[in-house]
Order: C-alpha cells, then sequence, then structure tokens
C-alpha cells in the first residue's frame, strides 16, 4: 500500500512524550480502536517515528481512515502500510491532503474537486468522521483524506 508522511509535530497526544516522543504502539493500537473503523484486525508497530500497520481491513474507506487516525498523531512522521490487506474490492490510491494555514474545507474541496466545488466540503467532513467531530476545527499540519466524487 505504502509509506504515507504526516507532520512530526501537530496532532493528537497520546501518553506522556512530547513531539520527540513517539507514542508507544499500546496507545496508537488504542486510540486507532476508539474510532470503531472496523480496524480490529491490525496490528501496531512504532519503530522510531514511524508506525507500521498490518492485517486486515474491511474496506478502502477503513484502510484511509486507519493510516490518517495512526498518522495524525503527535510524534509520528510516516505511517507505513505494505502489509495492510483490504477485502470486499481492490484497493486503490488513496488521496489525502495536508491542511495548510487558512484552510478550510470549502477551499480544500474547491482544491481537491475544482472551482466551484465548494459545497462538496460536506463529502470532505463525512470522509473523516470521526476523527473530525466538527468542520471548522481542522488545524495546519492535519492530514485528511480526499474520497472520489460520485458521479
Amino acid at each position: 500500500m505504502g509509506i504515507f508522511d504526516f507532520v512530526k509535530s501537530v496532532g493528537t497526544k497520546l501518553g506522556l512524550g512530547g513531539e520527540e516522543t513517539p507514542p508507544d504502539a499500546e496507545s496508537l493500537k488504542k486510540e486507532l480502536d476508539s474510532h470503531k473503523l472496523g480496524t480490529e484486525n491490525l496490528q501496531v508497530e512504532v519503530k522510531g517515528d514511524t508506525a507500521i500497520i498490518k492485517g486486515d481491513v474491511s474496506d478502502q474507506s477503513a484502510f484511509e481512515k486507519a493510516v490518517i487516525a495512526v498518522g495524525n498523531t503527535l510524534g509520528i512522521s510516516k505511517v507505513e502500510a505494505n502489509d495492510v490487506k483490504v477485502g470486499a474490492g481492490s484497493a486503490g490510491d488513496p488521496v489525502f491532503y495536508t491542511v495548510k494555514k487558512g484552510d478550510n474545507l470549502w477551499k480544500i474541496a474547491e482544491a481537491a474537486y475544482g472551482k466551484g466545488k465548494g459545497v462538496k466540503n460536506t463529502i470532505i467532513f463525512e470522509a473523516n468522521k470521526p476523527m473530525l467531530t466538527d468542520p471548522d476545527k481542522i488545524y495546519p499540519g492535519q492530514v485528511l483524506r480526499i474520497p472520489p466524487l460520485e458521479d
């Protein structure tokens, strides 16, 4: 599946460590499972500031959400997902977007889907639940999944 880059100094803080101390694998797995994404068959390892996920997920959406749930953690700069098997259909290449200063979901939707498509921001918000709980609470450095538009 690949290796995905994240901003090490931003994200959800787990445990007692800071940005220089990545969370341990147990804390990361507990956080991942708390989102109830269907990732109970994934294992998590941490090597340095890289999180490695392995195992099975039911679909592409669960895979992408697992990557961003783990990657958007303070102290993690990469997520390696080479050993993740995606059930029910073939896995495609995920599209992720790193939030920049001044971004909002409307601007991100226009950047991803084209001018005049800002109204599609709700699709991006829904695709990033439950990690996003409010469309106005995104932050620079956060990585969001951008689902394809249904025709």
